[in-house]
């Protein structure tokens, strides 16, 4: 009796799961959402909750992205990340190959990716974080067992607790002058300067936000395991009916997380950065959790509503978005520099916060259009061919 070793390879495009590519592809547009109040402006002030001087229109922009999209879409892709890494550890189990090594290069190369994006393109980089949160994953997930939900959640409170030990010891800390300093430094850099001046404010404050993965890296991690525990539960492929419990488990989860947003608003609906104090603890924390819980609510909702042909059939558009996902991200920061920037059009501070709406639509328009018609020629996007050679060490097939 002979045996024969599969080869361990990417997974094909008849073989995806189309409703997560779907998913993908609606979480990439919060993403873009979320971000253009950094590309349109300073990166710090994109954290301060509802803009206080806002009015109109513009407030109203301003609060419902504050409610319905900060926090909460990043933690969405976070979720796909970690149910990508179970399935691509299922695969390598069933093809008798080292999962931990192909993986290892395949965040090498992210790391790679990020580093570069983050200092060539913007300093908003989320790829850099997701790698290196990667490896504690790859370090901890060493079995097919789902992990513990117990520990999900520990982990992910971890940094919610060094928030309110900030909190209560830093008394009324102000450090304002210094935040002061910082952002006009980043408005003359982003907005003002030639290519090269910005490049090399960029790298110095690549190095400098590395200390954000205190906070960034657990949660992150705790997400991706809870992406890898819904996968492991079956939660990951298409609902074969409405009835399987999705829908109410959508309503408890979403509405539960806009009620601790609407909550951190009655508390506090703007927080200086860095007047850090026991209001400010409490409403980053309020926003943590509502963050994940109503994450948790739109991916429920989604695959419910994948499971109605209604609804599938448009979700489905988003899909060829999704399956270039990392091109796409990369995508929208180069649309976005060179529009806003100082050495591009030089559009900085200048789009109104109620055009950031339709102008993410219309990017998301655009590049979904693209995406189904790149795809329809070559098997993936560009950046996603690099980084599954990067990954395999073999060149992937590229044209359809």
């Amino acid at each position: 009796m002979t045996s024969t070793v599969q080869h361990f390879h990417p997974t094909s495009a008849s073989k995806r799961i189309d409703m997560l590519d779907a998913i993908r592809g609606f979480a990439l547009f919060g993403i873009l959402l979320m971000n253009l109040e950094a590309f349109n402006g300073p990166i710090m002030q994109s954290m301060t909750g509802i803009d206080p001087s806002l009015r109109g229109a513009d407030r109203i922009a301003d609060a419902f992205i504050y409610i319905f999209v900060q926090g909460k879409f990043w933690t969405l892709f976070s979720l796909l990340f970690g149910i990508g890494f179970a399935i691509m550890q299922d695969s390598a189990a069933r093809s008798n190959q080292d999962f931990r090594r192909i993986y290892k290069r395949r965040l090498w190369a992210l790391l790679a990716i990020g580093a570069a994006h983050a200092i060539l393109v913007w300093e908003g980089d989320i790829l850099f974080s997701y790698a290196v949160a990667g490896f504690v994953l790859l370090w901890r997930m060493k079995s097919d067992v789902p992990p513990r939900l117990s520990r999900i959640l520990m982990v992910y409170c971890a940094p919610l607790v060094l928030l309110a030990f900030a909190g209560a010891m830093a008394g009324n800390h102000d450090d304002s002058g210094n935040f002061r300093e910082m952002m006009a430094e980043e408005v003359r850099y982003q907005g003002h300067s030639a290519y090269l001046a910005t490049l090399q404010w960029r790298a110095g404050y690549f190095l400098l936000n590395l200390g954000n993965l205190v906070i960034l890296l657990p949660m992150a991690v705790a997400v991706f395991a809870l992406g890898v525990r819904l996968h492991r539960l079956g939660w990951s492929r298409p609902a074969m009916s409405g009835g399987d419990g999705g829908a109410r488990l959508a309503l408890y989860c979403y509405f539960s997380g806009l009620a601790l947003m609407l909550a951190s608003i009655g508390i506090a609906p703007d927080v200086s950065p860095v007047q850090i104090d026991a209001k400010f603890a409490a409403v980053n924390i309020i926003n943590m959790l509502a963050g994940l819980l109503m994450c948790l609510g739109m991916f429920f909702g989604l695959r419910w509503l994948w499971s109605r042909p209604w609804f599938q059939a448009r979700l489905a558009l988003l899909a060829p978005l999704g399956r270039m996902a990392l091109s796409n991200y990369l995508g929208q920061s180069l649309i976005c520099t060179l529009i806003f920037s100082g050495y591009g059009l030089g559009y900085f501070q200048q789009l109104p916060r109620a055009w950031h709406i339709p102008f993410a639509i219309a990017v998301i328009a655009v590049q979904t259009l693209f995406s189904t018609w790149w795809l329809a020629r070559f098997s993936m996007g560009p950046v996603e061919y690099l980084w599954r050679w990067l990954t395999y060490g073999k060149r992937p097939n590229f044209v359809s």
